[in-house]
């Protein structure tokens, strides 16, 4: 026996269910918090390092395991890194080719400066609707789309 609720079946709102739940979930982002980090495709030291990346880097935690943590980066690539190589501190990258940070969280607020892909900001706060106020390590602050970087 299906039962129903108004036009969905129990099966299409369990799936709802189950989508908002996990929508629900705070992403746990962070950055590297030293000059060169290794990141690994098992959780030990022995396993076969995949990349280096450098301080600022930012990563999603995936998965906490004692002294790793499996992180995921902005081109969406799993690896493990040690804990101790991660700071609280969170960072976002540039991913479209040329990212506008305004002066003020509007589309038609005065430009503060333009980031090239890549480039790291440091996210000071989310503004309103879908901006991030960020700061450039040179010190200037702005408003960015969120759209247009990730980590936040």
């Amino acid at each position: 026996m299906t039962a129903r609720l108004g036009r969905f079946s129990t099966g299409v709102v369990s799936s709802l269910l189950l989508l908002a739940a996990t929508s629900a979930v705070a992403l746990d982002f962070r950055s590297v918090a030293v000059d060169r980090a290794i990141l690994y495709d098992a959780p030990s030291a022995k396993a076969k390092p995949l990349f280096v990346v450098g301080k600022y880097y930012p990563v999603e935690i995936i998965v906490n395991l004692d002294q790793w943590a499996k992180v995921r980066d902005s081109s969406g690539g799993l690896a493990w890194i040690e804990k101790k190589s991660l700071a609280d501190a969170r960072m976002v990258v540039v991913t479209v080719p040329r990212a506008d940070v305004r002066q003020a969280a509007d589309p038609n607020a005065p430009l503060a400066f333009q980031a090239e892909r890549d480039v790291v900001l440091e996210l000071v706060e989310t503004a309103a609707a879908g901006w991030l106020k960020v700061r450039h390590r040179d010190g200037q602050v702005g408003y960015v789309l969120a759209s247009q970087v990730w980590g936040a």
